[in-house]
């Protein structure tokens, strides 16, 4: 039995070097910041990027575990979703999610638990969570509002 122990650690130990030679999600550049949304209050904005900007910006802080798999893919692909669906680095873009993003917030699916967990600095009070969310709603609105603030920010 131990020797089956033995085998199955070596085999575990040889498939995760194995992974490491996979070439996806070390790219840690970051695009550019083009333009912001117009914040409705530097408060929303200080809350917003200590809970949101890691997938929802050009800013990410890749942690230290970043470089290695299968970790990597994890936040490579959450990084790519999350800028795709919504990002407040390229304003200049039409934002569908945008209005989304109290909602997704008030119900508890962003930001991820497994992100929360990893990043303790996310976790909010919860008079911060009420900021962030009447900061969201403020910033972002509703699908209207957004599309209207959009057209406002892309012509200055």
């Amino acid at each position: 039995m131990q020797k089956l122990w033995k085998r199955v650690g070596i085999g575990a130990g040889a498939l995760f070097l194995l992974l490491q030679l996979v070439p996806y999600g070390r790219d840690f550049t970051n695009p550019p910041v083009v333009q912001e949304p117009l914040w409705d209050s530097p408060r929303t904005r200080e809350l917003f990027f200590r809970v949101c900007k890691d997938c929802h910006s050009n800013q990410t802080e890749y942690p230290w575990y970043a470089w290695i798999a299968p970790a990597s893919w994890l936040i490579a692909h959450d990084v790519r979703e999350g800028r795709e669906h919504f990002n407040v680095s390229e304003w200049h873009r039409k934002q569908e999610d945008a209005d989304e993003a109290a909602k997704e917030y008030r119900s508890g699916s962003m930001p991820p638990r497994l992100y929360l967990w990893a990043h303790p600095r996310a976790q909010l009070s919860e008079q911060e969570r009420q900021e962030l969310l009447r900061g969201l709603e403020a910033t972002f609105g509703s699908r209207e509002e957004h599309h209207t603030r959009h057209e406002e920010s892309t012509d200055r």
